[in-house]
């Protein structure tokens, strides 16, 4: 086991270690342990992360909040122990390390049971909080409107609700709110189980009350002939730098993990004149708490509802297969088919960072794939590869919908209205005896009702 540390510790002096992660201002001191087994199990599958990457992301999460980080390191185990995750051994060392650097906090990368958080806690003489807490707290501190706010407030409480532990009191804090960070004075330790099922059943009814009105506002948005594009990835792939330069907004976008939590939407124009709703959704990330799935349900239904999905990934990540690996698992949670070549389109981003040989190599990866399966190589931040981007979008949502001429009375402005409210008018025409003959695009499951209405006829080609 390596420990970096902020400061000479007696840990950090035998080892010789650089020093490393300061930051400032009078913020919780905290350490950071990765735990990663040093033999794959039997039944373990998929991409597996190097545990190299799996701390700098530990540090990233420890740094998108206010906290002073004071050491971290990797800790290898050959098996999980079922009452303090770690080894004693190592559960001694890093009390040492805990005692050395002064820190109230202790960041356990892993997903803690309630007798191991309360084991280790006792060990360290200072907080723990596992992957799934820290997590929360900073989407509790990201969340802005107040569905955002409810959503991270249940997912809180149902994980706390088998969590009741008393012995968090030597770590209040100046804050009010809901936070894992805080002691009393925010949601309170010694609640019983009958209070906290009762905010939670509470708080569900308000989100069902949002979720009607969500559906709603989709609804009307239907009636409305524009498509909608939703950005999904990874935290930090860089979405919302890509939502900004397609839609020209000034959406929150930092180097930064989940800088972004509360959805946004906003229209872009396609170069070929057509409009399309673009969303940015909240960013994945591996192991993400089922807690937040379930309770962020209501907003990844801009993701279900989708007409188009990119998926934006970091290309210059030396993870990004395991990145992408554990989007498309969260994909396949939503039922939306992660292979479904022609509505989900891959968004290589930031070639930017990519050395001119890596990214000679990436641009020839793409090229061999055919199809709908070619991704499209962008950098978000400079605005190179916009322009296919864009193209690929056009022409991937006009196949999809359906092209129709309609022929109207100059004088039937019902039905004229009607059209521009419902479909998306390509063209229009009037000829010399004064009917009008437009031709409409419309999604499959709109055609027919216009066909009967109208007596449409469908363009082909």
């Amino acid at each position: 086991m390596e420990f970096k540390s902020s400061r000479t510790s007696s840990a950090g002096r035998a080892a010789g270690l650089p020093v490393e992660h300061e930051t400032e201002g009078d913020a919780t001191r905290v350490v950071v342990i990765v735990p990663h087994l040093t033999r794959r199990g039997a039944g373990e599958e998929g991409v597996r992360r190097s545990p190299e990457a799996r701390l700098d992301e530990a540090v990233g999460l420890v740094l998108a909040i206010d906290l002073k980080l004071v050491g971290s390191a990797l800790v290898g185990l050959s098996q999980v122990r079922p009452a303090t995750y770690l080894g004693s051994g190592k559960v001694e060392e890093i009390a040492e390390l805990v005692k050395a650097e002064e820190a109230g906090l202790v960041f356990v990368d892993a997903p803690l049971s309630p007798v191991q958080q309360r084991n280790l806690e006792k060990a360290f003489a200072a907080k723990v909080i596992d992957r799934t807490a820290l997590i929360l707290e900073i989407f509790g501190q990201r969340a802005r409107t107040k569905e955002g706010v409810l959503q991270v407030e249940l997912a809180h409480l149902n994980y706390q609700r088998s969590r009741l532990v008393r012995s968090w009191t030597h770590l209040e804090r100046q804050r009010g709110g809901f936070g894992f960070l805080g002691g009393p004075g925010e949601t309170q330790i010694e609640a019983d189980r009958r209070l906290i099922g009762e905010r939670i059943v509470k708080i569900e009814r308000e989100l069902e009350q949002v979720k009607r009105t969500r559906a709603l506002h989709r609804a009307s948005r239907k009636k409305v002939p524009y498509p909608v594009v939703a950005l999904v990835g990874y935290t930090n792939a860089g979405k919302s730098t890509l939502f900004n330069r397609l839609t020209r907004a000034d959406v929150m976008a930092q180097d930064l993990l989940f800088a972004t939590l509360d959805p946004t939407l906003r229209a872009v124009q396609l170069p070929t004149g057509d409009k399309v709703i673009l969303s940015d959704t909240v960013g994945f990330i591996s192991d993400l708490p089922t807690q937040l799935v379930a309770a962020f349900r209501a907003t990844l239904e801009e993701v279900i509802e989708a007409d188009l999905i990119l998926h934006v990934r970091d290309m210059a990540h030396e993870d990004a297969d395991a990145q992408a690996h554990d989007v498309k698992s969260v994909l396949a949670d939503l039922d939306i088919d992660p292979e479904d070549d022609h509505r989900v389109i891959e968004v290589w981003n930031k070639i930017d960072r990519l050395e001119p040989e890596a990214r000679a190599g990436l641009f020839n990866a793409a090229a061999r794939r055919e199809g709908d399966a070619r991704p499209i190589p962008v950098s978000a931040l400079t605005g190179e590869g916009m322009e296919p981007l864009l193209a690929t979008i056009s022409q991937r949502l006009s196949r999809e919908r359906v092209s129709l001429a309609v022929d109207l009375d100059a004088a039937d402005g019902g039905n004229l209205s009607w059209l521009y409210r419902h479909s998306e008018v390509l063209e229009r025409r009037q000829d010399a005896e004064g009917r009008l003959h437009l031709a409409v695009r419309v999604p499959p499951d709109r055609a027919e009702q216009i066909e009967r209405r109208f007596g449409a006829r469908r363009i082909r080609g």
